[in-house]
């Protein structure tokens, strides 16, 4: 099992055990605090074969970036920090929302959940500037390279050659998208998207959708904002919950494991501040079932999901 930490290493644990030298240490180039850091981390399908994964982190140099870097291992417990390639580079605005997620899709191309830029209320209106690769999710191919890229655009991307558009760009209207999961069995992609002051949302993601930020938060106008919104061709959550019941969504995975046979087909997500985690059943065009399964003392960070499905939560220390 791998696991990131916030600081720039990325652990392995064995036989419930955290080896003493890191997989991979670069911590020498990761801007950390807060909401920055060495945020995810997504191993290339073929990785068992071509050493290669990738990494989402927040660096400075006069700025401070989103470094999306390639690093090659070196055999089965390191990696070599000095393989790094970046792979696409985004100037944050400022020092939250972050985004941070990766995670390979079921046709093999890398996405990328991007926040809006920061600060608050979307100040820049990255979430509905499709000209911005913020406030996004992103889908690129990071097997062929279209040099000076270190990726392609793959073809049925919704917005290839339309003015004022980047190509990368699958689906936007995202305010932190923090983190969003692929079912193993249906493919649906479910993103968690943390709210401003009132709502968090769990959205299914679609081809070229608005998720609506800044015009909505979850599913209510955008207080303050846009208390009038015009709601036409607006993709709505499946699901949300409001402050105080949480304030900071975590998404997770559905599960397809074996070992609780009563959460099968069960999509299970968190709020990093309450610690409560809830479960849902979405069957592809409303939610059908919904119930909190537990109260932790944990501020959830995140979720893993091993080869057998099995499903491991992350407590932020």
């Amino acid at each position: 099992m791998f696991v990131v930490e916030q600081a720039g290493t990325i652990r392995i644990v064995e036989n419930g055990k955290v080896l003493p030298q890191p997989f991979l240490d670069i911590r020498d180039r990761v801007e950390r605090g807060g909401e920055k850091g060495l945020l995810s981390v997504a191993f290339h399908p073929r990785y068992r074969e071509n050493g290669l994964f990738y990494v989402d982190y927040t660096t400075r140099t006069n700025r401070l970036y989103t470094h999306v870097s390639r690093f090659r291992r070196t055999d089965e417990h390191r990696a070599d920090p000095k393989s790094e390639t970046v792979v696409l580079k985004i100037h944050q605005p400022y020092s939250n929302h972050n985004g941070g997620q990766l995670a390979f899709g079921p046709e093999g191309y890398l996405y990328i959940g991007m926040g809006d830029g920061g600060s608050a209320n979307d100040p820049h209106g990255h979430g509905q500037n499709r000209n911005s690769l913020l406030g996004k999710l992103l889908r690129i191919d990071i097997n062929r390279e279209a040099l000076p890229l270190r990726y392609t655009i793959p073809e049925d991307n919704p917005f290839i050659g339309k003015f004022g558009h980047r190509p990368e760009v699958w689906a936007y209207g995202l305010r932190n998208p923090w983190r969003f999961s692929f079912d193993a069995l249906t493919k649906r992609l479910y993103l968690a998207d943390v709210g401003q002051d009132d709502v968090e949302e769990i959205d299914v993601i679609e081809r070229g959708g608005n998720y609506g930020w800044r015009v909505m938060e979850g599913d209510i106008c955008a207080p303050g904002v846009n208390p009038d919104c015009d709601r036409t061709g607006l993709k709505p959550p499946i699901q949300v919950y409001r402050h105080p019941e949480g304030f900071s969504v975590t998404g997770g995975f559905v599960y397809r494991g074996n070992s609780i046979p009563g959460l099968c087909g069960v999509y299970l997500y968190a709020d990093y501040v309450t610690g409560r985690l809830w479960g849902l059943r979405y069957d592809g065009s409303k939610v059908r079932a919904s119930r909190e399964i537990a109260k932790t003392p944990y501020r959830i960070s995140s979720f893993g999901e091993d080869r057998n499905h099995e499903i491991y939560i992350a407590d932020h220390a």
